[in-house]
């Protein structure tokens, strides 16, 4: 109620012409559910402190990552500072839609060079943008890995260490799929090139450009044998089936996964999550500033206040997701006895070579090796998005209509439970 009337108050300010000076405002297009409200408030008052001049947010919400988009590409919209995806960062990038971040803040500390995990760094490095390097237009957020979520009851640790468990009958109409072309063909494409990769013809960074016909047929056949065992495509129920035992396994993103382990051990179900031995994505979603930004200043103040520790520590503790920052706060407030010690150097730096923390948060060192990045496809995009249509098909079968009629029928159960209590993991990340 208070950000509402908080976005109401500032509304009211730009249609009545009282305040027509956008250095008092600040536009925020970000994720639902993908911040601690309380820190908006917060912000406007140290923006104050730290400048001498004040500012109200306007904060905003999206679902697609592509709604975001068409409104600043297509509608020109003014939104000072957005969090896309990796790929639409890139996307963004190759068409001239961002602004360098500057990060001369004068008195006040850099929280964003001062605390950014040198992986992260590492992998904005890699991202493509005409030229561009990502490091230098954004500032990472949250991140998290593709793997597999699946019920121990049902499903073997060694079933579930391979993508190929996807299409073993032995669990039909037992499978939730994310409804994202772009997620499942890159954890596809890992397994079918596995010699390829462990005889060294081609790495798992090479692997991720391949966009090639041959490779885009090869994953369409694969998918076709895993078709009539999925159960449904979806975009954010899938982890509560999983919870209620409807679904033995899940292709799901890691903050899901922490989510639905979560709430499925309240009901006594054994829910565990795996990253495939052939390979698996890692995925970003970060800060920008956009090319029809009106208030450049706020927005960076706003990106190097999302990076201060105490501030990611409630961010990551409201969403459940995990955190691009290194410093040494956050990794203290994860630490957990429960978990056995693994290496977490290449995340934290030397000193965190046996840590204990949560492995589906921050995968092990011999892990996160096995992985790499998606990135943007492009002017292949259509083709991707032709092919996922081919494998769906026209008509969702039997199971997947009677899973769509029990999600209806506990929406309010499920939407109130995700609001007022864990909202760990409920974003749509359509890709």
């Amino acid at each position: 109620m208070k950000k509402s009337l908080t976005l109401l108050a500032a509304a009211a300010l730009l249609l009545c012409g009282c305040s027509q000076d956008r250095s008092q405002i600040l536009k925020v297009y970000n994720w639902s559910d993908y911040i601690d409200e309380t820190v908006i408030e917060e912000f406007e008052s140290w923006y104050e402190e730290q400048t001498g001049e004040p500012v109200k947010v306007i904060y905003q919400t999206f679902d697609i990552n592509e709604t975001m988009l068409s409104k600043i590409e297509k509608g020109h919209e003014d939104y000072d500072v957005v969090c896309p995806s990796d790929y639409i960062i890139e996307r963004m990038l190759a068409s001239d839609l961002l602004l360098p971040i500057d990060r001369d803040f004068g008195q006040t500390p850099n929280y964003i060079d001062d605390n950014m995990s040198p992986y992260i760094r590492a992998c904005f490095d890699k991202m493509i943008g005409g030229g561009k390097n990502a490091n230098d237009y954004a500032v990472g957020y949250m991140w998290g890995t593709t793997g597999i979520l699946y019920n121990a009851k049902y499903v073997t640790e060694e079933e579930a260490s391979t993508w190929d468990i996807l299409r073993n009958e032995k669990f039909a109409d037992k499978i939730f799929i994310k409804d994202s072309a772009r997620d499942v063909f890159s954890q596809i494409i890992f397994f079918l090139r596995q010699e390829d990769l462990r005889e060294g013809k081609v790495t798992a960074d090479e692997l991720m450009l391949d966009s090639s016909d041959s490779s885009m047929a090869a994953v369409e056949q694969f998918m076709k044998q895993v078709k009539p065992l999925v159960a449904g495509w979806e975009a954010d129920f899938g982890k509560d089936q999983m919870t209620q035992e409807r679904g033995w396994i899940s292709l799901n993103w890691s903050g899901d996964a922490v989510w639905a382990i979560e709430e499925a051990a309240e009901m006594d179900v054994d829910l565990r999550y795996a990253l495939p031995k052939e390979g698996f994505t890692v995925w970003f979603d970060g800060w920008v500033i956009p090319k029809y930004a009106r208030n450049t200043k706020a927005a960076k103040y706003w990106i190097n206040f999302m990076s201060r520790p105490d501030i990611v520590i409630r961010n990551v503790e409201e969403t459940g997701y995990v955190s691009v920052s290194g410093s040494t706060e956050v990794l203290d407030e994860f630490v957990d006895e429960e978990f056995e010690p693994i290496d977490l150097t290449y995340f934290f730096g030397a000193e965190a070579d046996s840590v204990r923390v949560n492995p589906v948060l921050y995968p092990k060192r011999e892990d996160i090796e096995r992985s790499a990045q998606e990135h943007d496809w492009g002017e292949k995009t259509p083709e991707l998005v032709a092919m996922w249509g081919r494998v769906k098909g026209e008509n969702a079968n039997a199971m997947t209509m009677i899973v769509i009629g029990v999600v209806l029928a506990a929406i309010i159960i499920f939407a109130v439970t995700r609001r007022f209590g864990n909202k760990r993991g409920g974003r749509k990340r359509r890709r």
